[in-house]
């Protein structure tokens, strides 16, 4: 019960237990019904509804009054607690035993038409929910999503508490240090000329807290990254930032999984009796195509290369000889034409030539490509794929095409042949990742994550050489398909730390200017020390039901990275450039 001066229950509170009683609530008039003279009204707060009932039999007075009300007018109301006629409850609501008959009428503020729909049954467009965030935040589904984002930090918080971790906030205005994302910069007054850069994470803040001895870190962090938008990717997002020290991967996981688990079974009442799988990244890539691959469903992919090698098709001896792979698909169902064109246009727009396919019976294969491949290789390629009656699909290119674009089908098939249990939470981690990839287009090594993560011991030697063959101890959290976690273990040597800034392009001057703070502190002596990032919005989606990040956000930008509703980012006056020392220099579209 949260009683004030001005209520005495919330709108979810009355039962039959309080039949006979007199109470005083307060909300926003929900729908109004006008029944012989007698009008109802749903009366609705952040928990629930009420009927409450102006009935000139009891108080004309406040019947009278409630001529004024409309929809959306928030009242303070006193009145006589009564069961409801036999036959006339309400089992849908809590409250639905119970109506609240009124003699007292305060009216706290009056509304105008709202241009949106309080209801959960009539959702607008996405810019004007932002627009009126205010009105859209009205709706329960979206209070319910925002308690669920609530609940979620509590037991994070609950967890990691018990755990002897310590919640350390790091700051917002900091050095620009390049993290794989635009930085968001912010001009100083005092200092004009030079700019902060708010944190696309803490990462270095985290590891320097270790170095001075804190040895068990948490905070949910705010982060913030200058990059294009989507459903699940927000300007400004809110990780679980963890670190630990004197710790090995295992020990990493471990805490990360059990705070995962303790945060379902909190919110959700949902218990993990097993530990979530681990695969490394190599078998996902060669399973799966990706590294967050979904294992709510089936359909492995699996490579053919050496069995059509030696057949007489063209295209695949041609991607073959150039060091090319040949991946296969196969789904137990027969396609019509139509689907078939959709699935090689599919294929296309995510990176491949074409689609080639074959319609299988267990025993035999029908194509206009069949005759290319003799009767042994045919029977080699049912048996390699386990192929029974359906159809078996190829694709032939560089590993990085036939990985996306077969892993894209997978999906798609997926969901078109309802393999997939959307109630299913599916947890992977993905460990074992190569610490570089090349960039082609700038000719460049480039972290696969970051700059800071250990390599594996064994692999040092191959830095200078052959950095392509370097594995580090890193790791990803994988949920039904989504990345929601990435973390690693931390380089703690100086010298090692400048030998990796060196692979990806900055010499000793460039890594001191941009790093130095965090090589010199190393050399004060560092723990061994890992960590991990949750992506929290991505979580609580996903616990919520949703791929959409924006449905769990109070206030989120739209894809622009704007906000309807305040009208930001926005212009700022010449006196406030004038004091920043920023003359701006461009042509207004």
């Amino acid at each position: 019960m949260l009683k004030t001066s001005m209520r005495t229950h919330t709108c979810n509170e009355l039962t039959k237990k309080e039949a006979k009683k007199r109470v005083m609530l307060c909300g926003f008039c929900h729908t109004i019904r006008n029944h012989g003279g007698v009008v109802f009204i749903d009366l609705r707060d952040r928990y629930g509804l009420t009927q409450i009932v102006f009935d000139p039999g009891y108080s004309k007075e406040t019947h009278k009054e409630s001529d004024k009300l409309r929809r959306e007018f928030v009242i303070q109301i006193g009145g006589l607690v009564k069961l409801r006629k036999k036959g006339m409850e309400n089992s849908n609501l809590s409250t639905g035993e119970i109506e609240v008959f009124v003699d007292k009428l305060g009216i706290i503020s009056e509304a105008q038409t709202p241009p949106i729909e309080i209801d959960d049954r009539i959702v607008a467009n996405d810019e004007i929910r932002l627009k009126y965030r205010y009105l859209d935040l009205r709706r329960p589904i979206m209070q319910n999503h925002l308690l669920l984002r609530h609940k979620t930090a509590q037991a994070v918080r609950e967890y990691l508490n018990s755990q002897e971790f310590l919640e350390i906030e790091t700051p917002m205005l900091i050095r620009s240090t390049p993290e794989g994302a635009r930085d968001y910069v912010v001009p100083s007054r005092v200092n004009q000329g030079k700019f902060y850069a708010l944190p696309q994470s803490p990462q270095l803040y985290k590891q320097i807290l270790m170095i001075a001895g804190l040895d068990r870190y948490y905070q949910l962090a705010r982060c913030l990254r200058d990059e294009d938008l989507r459903t699940d990717r927000q300007p400004e997002f809110t990780q679980i930032d963890i670190e630990m020290s004197f710790v090995e991967q295992k020990d990493v996981l471990e805490v990360v999984e059990s705070t995962v688990k303790y945060a379902f079974e909190k919110v959700l009442g949902l218990k993990f009796k097993e530990g979530f799988k681990v695969m490394t990244y190599d078998e996902s890539m060669d399973k799966y195509g990706i590294d967050k691959p979904d294992l709510r469903f089936g359909l492995e992919l699996i490579d053919v290369t050496d069995i059509v090698r030696n057949s007489d098709f063209a295209v695949f001896k041609e991607v073959v000889k150039n060091k090319g792979i040949v991946k296969a698909l196969y789904a137990e169902k027969d396609f019509s034409r139509t689907e078939l064109e959709q699935f090689t246009e599919s294929c296309i727009a995510n990176g491949a030539k074409g689609l080639a396919y074959m319609k299988s019976d267990g025993k035999k294969l029908e194509s206009n490509i069949v005759k290319y491949f003799p009767e042994k290789i045919q029977k080699e390629i049912i048996e390699g794929t386990k192929a029974k009656k359906g159809y078996i699909f190829f694709i032939a290119d560089k590993p990085k095409i036939v990985n996306s674009a077969l892993s894209k089908l997978r999906l798609e098939l997926g969901e078109k042949l309802c393999l997939i249990n959307k109630k299913e939470f599916s947890f992977v981690w993905i460990v074992d990742f190569p610490l570089f990839e090349w960039n082609e287009d700038e000719e460049k090594w480039d972290p696969a994550h970051h700059m800071f993560t250990m390599p594996k011991k064994e692999h040092i030697k191959f830095l200078e050489t052959e950095p392509g063959k370097v594995y580090a101890d890193l790791y990803d959290l994988v949920l039904n398909g989504v990345e929601i976690g990435s973390g690693s273990i931390r380089i703690n040597n100086p010298e090692l730390q400048e030998r990796v800034m060196n692979v990806v392009g900055f010499d000793k001057e460039r890594a001191r200017k941009r790093f130095g703070f965090l090589i010199d502190a190393y050399r004060f002596g560092g723990p061994s020390h890992g960590g991990f990032a949750v992506g929290f919005d991505r979580l609580v989606a996903l616990m919520g039901g949703s791929n959409d990040i924006r449905e769990f956000l109070a206030f989120p930008k739209n894809k622009n990275a704007e906000n309807p509703m305040d009208g930001c980012p926005s212009e700022v006056t010449n006196e406030q450039l004038k004091e920043l020392g920023i003359k701006l220099d461009f042509v207004k579209k």
